[in-house]
């Protein structure tokens, strides 16, 4: 038995390395064509400063990890495919049943190899993809400008003891400068107190912020006949706030783009300043659910060995992995927002393509395999 998983687990290896490199050339690609009409525009921030072809190809280069984590369920899906289907062709597969493969052996053996995937796309995505990924962003914002969500920038919420803070922060630079900030200060009535103006502003280890050139406005509206507001200009303003630099950026950054353990902590703090997490808790049910795929994959590639042919290629049926396994990166995408949409448990809406392959991949091993 030993030899045997050394020969399905070498080929299997073998290839699926072999496509997981064939997608990655081509995804490369693809994001290069993309950042070519970035080329050659100068920095908001410093027009001396030119994004050129070799900043393209660094930052390229670092979204790589974030499309291994992407590609790793097909890749392993086509590859598992072709090996099963080589083996069946060749009939080497045959001469393994006579020796004492059978068909739940071979389940156990491939389920072995589908944990080692599941072992390696988790740690991708989620130790080397979020560092890469923001690493990549953070790069590419130094030569092109800041880190921005657009117009709308991005939002947080904090309750301290005898007010509420809605927080707006416009973008953030690599070196942690934060600018286009306001801040909306609420009573615990929900009053508007007070609202902040910065251009720029550091956040400080100290849980503190330091904003720069503020325009303040306080609204007295003690009474009806003294309501007034109070403007004032500070060239320094000093905000005491528990929110993070880690937060901030971690709001500015996608939610696929985020450590499991940053999501939980964003998610925690959503949910405590009466937020919606709906969102961040798909994704984070996602990227649990996501590296077990692997196992899918696996076990649905089995029964392409139990195929009688003798002559002709395994094209079709490798067609056919490939067939599977875009549908299923199409269906894993299209459940996250269908869950967000209608408000799903989030971990139905993440878990649901997993549970759906997996009853086809056990239906299929079922019939082919042990009817047939």
């Amino acid at each position: 038995m030993k030899t045997i998983r050394k020969l399905i687990y070498g080929e299997v290896l073998m290839a699926t390395g072999f496509v997981l490199v064939a997608f990655l050339a081509l995804f490369f690609f693809f994001d290069f064509v993309d950042e070519l009409a970035s080329i050659g525009r100068p920095s908001r921030l410093d027009p001396s400063i030119i994004y050129g072809l070799r900043h393209a190809l660094v930052y390229v280069t670092l979204l790589i990890p974030s499309r291994v984590y992407e590609l790793a369920p097909i890749s392993v899906l086509i590859g598992t495919v072709t090996v099963m289907a080589r083996l069946a062709q060749s009939s080497e597969y045959t001469i393994l049943r006579t020796s004492g493969l059978g068909p739940w052996k071979a389940l156990r053996t491939l389920m072995g190899l589908g944990l080692v995937f599941v072992a390696f796309t988790f740690a991708v995505g989620d130790y080397l993809a979020p560092a890469a990924s923001k690493a990549a962003q953070l790069y590419k914002a130094s030569y092109q400008g800041k880190l921005s969500l657009g117009q709308t920038g991005a939002w947080l919420k904090e309750k301290q003891a005898y007010s509420n803070f809605s927080v707006n922060v416009g973008s953030l630079s690599p070196s942690g400068e934060i600018g286009e900030v306001r801040v909306f200060e609420f009573d615990n009535q929900g009053m508007l107190v007070s609202t902040l103006q910065a251009d720029k502003g550091q956040i400080e280890n100290d849980s503190s912020w330091t904003l720069f050139k503020v325009t303040r406005r306080e609204f007295d509206v003690a009474g009806q006949q003294s309501a007034k507001i109070v403007r004032s200009q500070h060239d320094t303003f000093h905000w005491p706030s528990a929110l993070s630099a880690e937060m901030v950026s971690v709001a500015l950054l996608k939610p696929d783009r985020m450590r499991t353990t940053d999501l939980y902590a964003y998610i925690q703090h959503l949910e405590a300043n009466g937020q919606t997490a709906q969102r961040y808790e798909i994704e984070f049910w996602r990227k649990l659910f996501y590296p077990l795929s692997c196992l899918v994959m696996v076990v649905l590639a089995l029964p392409f060995a139990y195929l009688h042919f003798r002559s002709g290629g395994i094209t079709g049926y490798v067609f056919g992995g490939v067939m599977i396994g875009i549908s299923f990166f199409l269906l894993n995408n299209v459940f996250n927002y269908i869950g967000n949409l209608n408000q799903w448990q989030p971990w139905l809406a993440a878990a649901s393509p997993a549970i759906i392959y997996s009853i086809v991949s056990l239906g299929a091993f079922g019939w082919l395999v042990l009817r047939r």
